[in-house]
């Protein structure tokens, strides 16, 4: 299993990775990206809207890791924010989401980041349980508001 950068070629499989992401969070019906999305906001777009990176096994992938830079922080230090971390379900249990997120971690390093943060389900149990196996801490200390532009 080798952890990398996703490429261009890559963007049917990330693509198939994102819709079975939809799926296991049950908001397909939202579900609005396409493949040529994939292709022009990740790979085409300079800057990208998002970076990702994958778990390859032998050209299948098996993983995948969406992330995006902030930027603009109070400690005029960047952050990471994951958007989506999600693994094939045949490769579960293999240790491929630690890969990815030992991987992210480095990016977050060699960019002076100061945090990585996320958002998990409360009812993804098993998600809630990775995290805290890797370290991270469930912060409290804000909540989460959404505003919806029609």
């Amino acid at each position: 299993m080798h952890i990398r950068f996703a490429k261009e070629q890559d963007v049917t499989q990330l693509f198939e990775l994102m819709k079975e992401l939809a799926i296991f969070e049950h908001y397909i019906d939202s579900f609005a990206i396409t493949p040529e999305i994939v292709l022009q906001s990740g790979f085409r777009k300079n800057p990208p809207d998002f970076h990702s990176l994958v778990a390859d096994d032998n050209g299948t992938i098996a993983g995948m890791l969406v992330y995006y830079f902030l930027p603009y922080t109070a400690q005029n230090r960047p952050n990471i924010y994951m958007k989506e971390l999600y693994v094939s379900e045949a490769y579960r249990g293999q240790g491929v989401g630690e890969k990815l997120m030992y991987a992210l971690h480095e990016v977050a390093q060699q960019h002076g980041c100061s945090q990585i943060k996320w958002t998990v389900a409360p009812w993804n149990e098993g998600g809630l349980r990775f995290y805290q196996r890797l370290g991270a801490h469930e912060n409290r200390d804000w909540l989460n508001y959404e505003w919806n532009v029609k």
